[in-house]
Parts: structure tokens; sequence; C-alpha cells
């Protein structure tokens, strides 16, 4: 009974020293990799010599007053010396070469000397531009011919008061707001742009701007007409005929 006791502590012993062992054998590297810092990776260096020679600077004579530089790997030559007698050539002038062509639908500038108004005008037409209605009523010998829904500026930036048609362009650019304004009749200035009447304005991606919100003050200052009322006014509408913008 006793040495099957002591051959049972005996096994036990074993197993838990062989369970430490087991367990300080897997340890070991962990402690170590803990308080012994990692050797410094060592760099390699992979490089050759290349000679690269030096680029020098040329100039290319274009036309006279115009040059261009570049750059060029050349090998310079010592120039070969004229004879004493030889005489200086003298530059001669190439004449520049100028091409124009009209293209359709070139952006117009937006700003332009400021044209004076007809001082009078004898036809029978006049134009009523009613800001409270958001109406524009159109008038011929007296008798009104079109009426059409409009929108003037935000904020009242459509200034009241007597005007007349100054100038008429069938498809003007604004700049300011990279739109293109279609059926366009200026009527006054305000500073260095021109107010005018003119059909919804179109974007730069073909969308309508405006589409849908005619008769309330959406504009910038100028009259805005649907796109087809725009262009029965534009056909209709003279050069000096009377604009009259009230509330």
């Amino acid at each position: 009974m006793k040495s099957r006791r002591f051959f049972l502590r005996l096994s036990l012993l074993l197993a838990f020293g062989g369970i430490l062992l087991a367990a300080f054998w897997f340890a070991v590297p962990y402690v170590q990799a803990y308080f012994v810092p990692p050797p410094a990776p060592v760099q390699e260096y992979i490089w050759s010599y290349v000679e690269i020679p030096k680029p020098a600077r040329t100039t290319i004579a274009l036309l006279p007053g115009t040059q261009i530089e570049s750059t060029a790997s050349i090998t310079a030559e010592p120039p070969t010396p004229l004879p004493a007698d030889t005489p200086t050539p003298l530059p001669t002038e190439t004449p520049a070469l100028l091409s124009m062509e009209v293209l359709a639908d070139t952006p117009t500038p937006q700003y332009v000397a400021p044209q004076p108004a007809a001082v009078s005008y004898g036809g029978s037409k006049y134009i009523l531009v009613d800001i409270s209605e958001q109406h524009m009523y159109v008038y011929e010998d007296d008798v009104l011919i079109y009426s059409f829904v409009a929108s003037t500026g935000m904020n009242n930036a459509t200034r009241v008061g007597t005007f007349a048609v100054q100038s008429k362009i069938p498809n003007a650019y604004g700049s300011t707001w990279d739109i293109w304004m279609p059926n366009w009749l200026g009527i006054y200035w305000a500073g260095g742009l021109e107010n005018g009447i003119h059909a919804l304005p179109i974007l730069p991606n073909g969308a309508t701007l405006w589409e849908g919100y005619l008769g309330r003050p959406v504009s910038y200052g100028c009259v805005v007409l649907g796109t087809y009322e725009s262009k029965l006014l534009y056909d209709w509408a003279e050069i000096g005929t009377p604009v009259e913008i009230r509330w």
C-alpha cells in the first residue's frame, strides 16, 4: 500500500515537473524577446554609378520675336571661324500668318461701351413690365397684342423707370454667371453690366435655369420670359422701342 502511494506521488511529481518544464520551454522565447532588444536590421544597398551628361540649353527661333527653349544632351564642338572678308548676313523678316474665322455661338463679351438709347422713336410699339404682377404687357397702336408671365430680379434688383431697347442679340452670353440668354433685348446699364429682357437662361450642361419658376422674382436683374414668348417679343421689338418698368 505504501509502495503504491509512493509511485503515485512520484508519478504526480514527474507529471508536474514535466508541465513546468514545458511551460518554461515555451516561455523562454517570449521572455527573451521582452528583455532583449531585437538586433538592428541590416540595410542592403543596391546601387550603381551612372554617368549622365549635363543637359545643354539650346534656343530654337520660330518667328521674329518668338522663341522656345529646349534642353538636349549634345556634344559641343568649337565653331569654325569664318574668313575675314565674309560679309555678315542680314536678318530677314518672315511675315506672320494670321487666320481668322467666325464661329457659331461665339460667347459675346458681357461688357461693352454703353450705347445711348435712341433719342426719338417714331413707332407705335410699347412694352410695359409690372413688377407687382410679375407680368409683361405689349402694345402696338395702343392695342394690347401680347400678355406674358414674367420674372424680374430678386430683392428688387430690376430697376424701375422708362427705358428703350438698345441692343438685340440672338443668344447673349453672361460670363458673370456662365449662362446663355437667348433672344436678348438690352434695355439699360447697371454699372458694367447690361440688364435686359431674355428667355429662360441655358446652363453650360444644356439645362434650363429657373424653369417652372416664371411668375416670381428669380433673376439677377433682368426680365425673364418663357422661351416661346421671348422669341415672339424679340422678333417684334425694334431698337428704340420704349420699355416701362413699374410697380
